[in-house]
């Protein structure tokens, strides 16, 4: 019996131990857990910020790189705007500079023309002045003489005078000689000395188109190697209009031409 009683006495303080160190672990795991859950909150907490910190960031550079983009295109946009005044300045400058210059080629041009026109005028008027008493014809002045020489000497005269024998070119001007002269015996510049048959002026160019007098049977020039010089008209033959060939030392009044090239 007593070893009944010991028995129950011992399995009660087993019981009792039991419940002690029970009642001992269940405080300690519970608070293990709460402060897994603080940890887990503190954790999520932390991450939330975080993402939040990013998405913030990801927003401010967002915001930035768009800002940034707005104000590059301005600035661009700017930019060609200047580039586009400064290429429009460049072509109104360059046009300018074409008006000028074309400007001042016309201004070259007519200040060449009117130094030609003041040194035709200075060139007429030393003609003028050196040819006082001469006659005047479109643009070339004449000398009549009044006394007689041969062809050469009477040529001689003509280039002393700084001219030559008168070239007859053209209708009009045989015209005025025929008026000038009234049907007098001039020396003309026309000669067949250095070669018979073809007649030269006295500057070297061919006689093509003279003036020959023609009557009835006489057919001018017609002198063969004694008739080498030319003069005009002969008044002891009024049937003879035109030029005729004669011997080069006859002696006759003669006709000097100072040409006047503008």
């Amino acid at each position: 019996m007593s070893e009944s009683i010991y028995g129950n006495v011992i399995t009660d303080r087993t019981c009792d131990m039991d419940r002690g160190t029970r009642a001992n672990h269940t405080p300690q795991h519970t608070g293990s857990d709460s402060v897994q859950i603080r940890s887990f909150r503190t954790a999520a907490v932390c991450l939330l910020l975080l993402c939040v910190l990013l998405l913030t960031a990801v927003i401010v550079l967002c915001v930035y790189i768009h800002t940034k983009n707005t104000t590059y295109t301005e600035e661009t946009h700017k930019l060609l705007t200047k580039i586009n005044n400064l290429t429009e300045q460049s072509d109104l400058l360059l046009t300018k500079y074409i008006n000028m210059t074309n400007e001042r080629n016309g201004l070259l041009i007519n200040n060449d023309i009117l130094t030609k026109e003041r040194n035709q005028f200075n060139q007429l008027q030393k003609i003028i002045n050196e040819t006082d008493g001469w006659l005047h014809s479109n643009f070339s002045f004449y000398f009549m003489s009044s006394m007689k020489k041969s062809w050469t000497e009477s040529r001689r005269d003509c280039t002393e005078r700084g001219a030559d024998l008168i070239i007859i070119n053209n209708r009009e001007e045989q015209d005025f000689v025929k008026k000038i002269t009234d049907k007098r015996e001039f020396w003309i510049g026309a000669t067949d000395a250095k070669e018979e048959g073809r007649w030269k002026w006295v500057d070297g160019t061919s006689v093509t188109s003279g003036f020959w007098a023609s009557s009835g049977h006489i057919t001018e020039p017609n002198g063969g190697g004694q008739e080498n010089c030319a003069v005009t008209y002969l008044k002891k033959n009024p049937e003879l209009i035109g030029w005729i060939d004669v011997d080069c030392n006859d002696l006759y009044q003669w006709i000097c031409e100072k040409r006047f090239r503008p």
